[in-house]
């Protein structure tokens, strides 16, 4: 039976959810407060329905009065996300708790409102938390942080816990949105022509990126198995990572439909070729020395790439050519604006780049799908401009 207390214009409702093992009484209290205008005999009518509701909750241990956001969290890291997320998604999450759990983890879950975590979205948003240049940080850094915070509730929600996340009512501001650097068709032509003189290695590996848009840990897990010489195929079944507890180490891809195949021009297939047997030929010669793991990019002894290998590489390469630096994953940037121009429809683009839903696609390319569509109204616009009359024959 719940228990009300009078305290001036507020009413405290307490009640008993049993005993520790210790012998202590665990006990559970909420305050509830009478609107405006409301009467003395309305009040204590309400009231009573509060407690009613509050004694339901704590029945169904809704209510958790004595466990702090950093209790709870390390509680859903090790009760969810280690067995549920990727591993680069479980470290990610690690690393943010260097920012939340100063600012939330000392208060207690069910005393966390939305507008305590607004707050807090707010000041990674307008204030320099970035500790590297003392700027504040980007949108999608801060957006990881929100997505940690609201897992953590969303858990507590599903065990019973807790009946709403606060997170649902908290908005990451938006900020001023960084143009993406992709490669133009000139300046791709022309890193083809500077990769001639490049290592067979790092000529592919560019060559693959650029005719196919794989992520980079795609690529980088890669295997001879996967290439089907005699149907120009190469599929995509698996990825290469890297934590800093795990180090490299092969994961499956993002997301089922991640796992695609793609067919490729005769020349680029004669370049996988010339590097196969470059790669059987180095192989040999070193013998015992390598270790046979099939894949296509590997260290000098045949163990996987480094994962941090080709960013190095592709920017000391562009410095010493006097070329325009853009990001590996530019180029996936590049194959998914070529697709797009060339009329490929959004179904399409979106199975070729592996995406899970085709809203992805248009979402990340919605300016330049809304170019491409501006192209075809004013063609049919030429084909149908009956306005133009041709010239008299006289």
């Amino acid at each position: 039976m719940a228990n009300i207390r009078k305290r001036g214009n507020t009413y405290q409702i307490r009640v008993s959810c049993g005993y520790k093992l210790n012998g202590e009484q665990v006990v559970q209290t909420m305050s509830w407060k009478p609107p405006e205008g409301m009467t003395v005999k309305q009040a204590e009518k309400e009231v009573q329905k509060q407690a009613i509701l509050f004694e339901e909750k704590c029945l169904r241990g809704q209510v958790t009065a004595n466990v702090k956001f950093e209790e709870f969290a390390e509680q859903w890291f090790e009760e969810y996300a280690r067995l549920n997320l990727r591993n680069t998604s479980f470290e990610r999450m690690k690393n943010l708790k260097a920012r939340v759990y100063p600012a939330l983890g000392h208060i207690r879950i069910d005393k966390i409102t939305a507008r305590h975590i607004q707050q807090f979205i707010n000041d990674l948003s307008q204030n320099g938390k970035n500790l590297r240049s003392g700027k504040p940080l980007s949108r999608k850094t801060v957006v990881h942080h929100l997505s940690f915070i609201s897992d953590v509730f969303a858990y507590a929600v599903k065990m019973d816990m807790l009946s709403d996340n606060p997170c649902a009512k908290v908005s990451v501001p938006k900020g001023s949105k960084k143009e993406k650097e992709i490669y133009t068709l000139e300046e791709v032509e022309k890193l083809f022509e500077l990769l001639e003189d490049a290592p067979l290695k790092y000529k592919v590996f560019f060559t693959l990126a650029i005719y196919s848009g794989f992520r980079r840990g795609e690529l980088l897990g890669l295997e001879w198995k996967d290439i089907d010489f005699d149907n120009n195929i190469i599929s995509v079944w698996r990825t290469s990572n890297y934590t800093a507890s795990k180090g490299t180490y092969t994961d499956t891809t993002k997301t089922k439909k991640s796992q695609r195949s793609l067919k490729f021009p005769d020349h680029v297939m004669d370049l996988l070729k010339s590097y196969k047997s470059e790669q059987d030929a180095f192989r040999a010669l070193i013998g015992s020395k390598w270790t046979d793991t099939d894949r296509l990019f590997v260290q000098e002894n045949g163990l996987p790439m480094y994962h941090t290998t080709p960013y190095i590489w592709f920017k000391r390469f562009c410095e010493s050519h006097d070329f325009k630096f853009c990001d590996i994953h530019s180029l996936r940037h590049f194959y998914a604006s070529s697709l797009i121009n060339e009329g490929v429809d959004p179904a399409a683009v979106s199975s070729a780049l592996g995406h899970s839903v085709i809203g992805t696609t248009t979402s990340i390319y919605c300016h330049t799908f809304q170019q491409a569509q501006a192209r075809a109204g004013d063609a049919i616009a030429n084909v149908l401009d009956f306005k133009k009359k041709k010239p008299d024959a006289s």
